[in-house]
C-alpha cells in the first residue's frame, strides 16, 4: 500500500501508467470487432474442435483475435516471427552485425526499420493464407465459414490484417515510449490475461455441478501457488561470476582495484524455445483439420498433448532451442575480449582464450538446468489435465510470459520510483547549499 501511495504522489508516473491502459484498452476493443464476410458462428464451431492445434496456440498470443476472427486477428505475432529471423540473420549476415555493434543507435533505427518492413510481408503472406483457407472450410455443422468468397473478400482480409497488426506495432512503440514497460511484450501479457476470468468463471460452474471437487480445487490452489513461485525463483535465478579489475595508473588518477560479477541468468532463451517447439510438434493437427486423407489423421494422433510422444519430443525440442537460441543470444567471446580489455580477469582463470571457454562451460551448465525448469513448466499443463480435469491451460508458455512480463513490468516501476526520489534529495541539497 505505501508503494501505492507513492504512485499517487508522483504525476509523472501516474500518466505513464493512466495511457499504458488506455493504450491497452484500445487493443482490447479491437479484438471485438471482426473482418467483414465472415460468419462468427460457424467459425466459433471451428474453433471448439482446434484448441489443440496451431489455431489455439495462436489465438492465445492473440488474446482471443482470432476465434473471432477480428482486425487484430494475427495480434503482434508477425512482429515477434520478423523480430526472431532478424536477430537469427544477425548472426550469419556481417552487414546486419556491423549495423548492430558499429553503428549504434542508427544502426538499431536501421534494424527496426527492417523489422517493420518484415512484419508487413508476413501479415500480407499470413493475410492470404487465411482468407483463402477460410474460403475452402467449413464448421463441424456443414457451414461455410465465409458467406461471399472472392478476389474481394482476400483483399478484405488482407488489409484489414494488414492494418491491424501495423496498428498493434505502433500501439507497442507508443506505450514503450510514453508508457511504462515494454509495449509489445505488455500486449502479449493482456492477451492472455483476458482469458483467465473465464477460464475460472468455468472452474466455479464444474465445481457447482460435482465434476470438480473442494479438495481437487484446494490442490490445484496449492500447485498453482507453488508454480508461480518456482517461475519467479527461476528467472530471478543468476549464476554470478566473479570479475577482478586490476589497479591502472593514467597520469595522477588511479583506475580500477574494484570487484564486479558477470550474471547469467539460469532462462537466457525466455519463451522462444516453448513456443518454436509448439509450432513443430502442433503442425500435423493443423494440418489434419484441414485434410480428409485417413494416414494424416492417423499419424497426427501421436502429436496429441495429451500422448507421451508429444511429451517426450517437446522436452526434447525445447532442451535443444534453449542452447540454440543461448548460443545466438550470448557470444562468451566478445564478452571475455572485452573483460581483456578493461583489465578485468576472472580468479584463477587467464584472461583471453581460457575465459571464454570458462564462461561457455558455465553458460552450457546452467542453460541445462534452465531447459529442465521450462520443460516442467511447459509440461505441468497437461499433467494438470489428464490427472485433475483442469478445465484449462496453467502452466506453459502463457505463464512464462505473463509472469516475466508482469516482473519486468513492477520493476521498472520500482526503478521509476527510486530515480525520482533520488532527483528529489539531490534538488534539496541543491537549493539548501545555494541558500547558504
Amino acid at each position: 500500500m505505501s508503494g501505492v501511495d507513492n504512485i499517487a504522489r508522483l504525476p509523472e508516473l501516474r500518466k505513464k501508467l493512466l495511457w499504458t491502459f488506455a493504450l491497452l484498452a484500445v487493443y482490447r476493443l479491437g479484438i471485438h470487432i471482426p473482418i467483414p464476410g465472415v460468419d462468427s458462428a460457424a467459425l466459433s464451431e471451428f474453433f471448439a474442435q482446434a484448441q489443440n492445434t496451431l489455431f489455439g496456440v495462436f489465438d492465445m498470443f492473440s488474446g482471443g483475435g482470432l476465434k473471432r476472427m477480428s482486425i487484430f486477428a494475427l495480434g503482434i505475432m508477425p512482429y515477434i516471427s520478423a523480430s526472431i529471423i532478424l536477430q537469427l540473420l544477425t548472426v550469419v549476415s556481417p552487414e546486419l552485425k556491423r549495423l548492430q555493434k558499429e553503428e549504434g543507435e542508427a544502426g538499431r533505427k536501421k534494424i527496426t526499420q527492417y523489422t517493420r518492413y518484415g512484419t508487413v510481408l508476413i501479415t500480407v503472406v499470413q493475410g492470404f493464407a487465411i482468407a483463402t483457407g477460410l474460403e475452402s472450410m467449413s464448421s463441424p455443422t456443414g457451414a461455410p465459414m465465409v458467406l461471399y468468397s472472392g478476389i474481394g473478400f482476400k483483399l478484405m482480409t488482407i488489409l484489414t490484417l494488414t492494418a491491424g497488426t501495423v496498428f498493434l506495432m505502433w500501439l507497442g512503440e507508443q506505450m514503450t515510449e510514453k508508457g511504462i514497460g515494454n509495449g509489445i511484450s505488455l500486449i502479449i501479457y493482456a492477451g492472455i490475461v483476458a482469458g483467465l476470468p473465464a477460464a475460472l468463471i468455468n472452474t466455479l460452474q464444474l465445481m457447482t455441478v460435482g465434476e470438480i471437487t473442494l479438495f481437487i480445487l484446494l490442490i490445484l490452489l496449492v500447485v498453482m501457488v507453488a508454480t508461480l513461485a518456482f517461475i519467479v525463483f527461476m528467472e530471478r535465478g543468476q549464476r554470478r561470476i566473479p570479475i577482478h579489475y586490476a589497479k591502472r595508473q593514467q597520469g595522477r588518477r588511479m583506475f580500477g582495484g574494484q570487484t564486479t560479477h558477470l550474471p547469467l541468468k539460469i532462462n537466457t532463451a525466455g519463451v522462444i524455445p516453448p513456443i518454436f517447439a509448439s509450432s513443430i510438434l502442433m503442425f500435423p493437427a493443423t494440418l489434419a483439420q484441414f485434410s480428409s486423407n485417413k494416414f494424416l489423421q492417423d499419424f497426427s494422433s501421436y502429436f496429441r498433448p495429451d500422448t507421451i510422444l508429444y511429451n517426450i519430443l517437446y522436452i526434447g525440442i525445447i532442451i535443444f532451442f534453449c542452447y540454440f537460441y543461448t548460443a545466438i543470444m550470448f557470444d562468451p567471446k566478445g564478452i571475455a575480449e572485452n573483460i581483456q580489455k578493461q583489465g578485468g580477469f576472472i580468479p584463477g582463470i587467464r584472461p583471453g582464450n581460457r575465459t571464454r571457454e570458462y564462461i561457455d562451460k558455465v553458460l552450457a551448465r546452467i542453460t541445462l538446468w534452465g531447459a529442465f525448469y521450462v520443460s516442467a513448466v511447459c509440461v505441468l499443463p497437461m499433467f494438470l489435465i489428464s490427472k485433475f480435469g483442469v478445465p484449462f491451460y496453467f502452466g506453459g508458455t502463457s505463464l512464462l510470459i505473463v509472469v516475466g512480463v508482469a516482473m519486468d513490468f513492477m520493476g521498472q516501476i520500482e526503478s521509476y520510483m527510486i530515480s525520482r526520489q533520488y532527483e528529489g534529495l539531490m534538488g534539496k541539497g541543491n537549493k539548501l547549499k545555494g541558500r547558504r
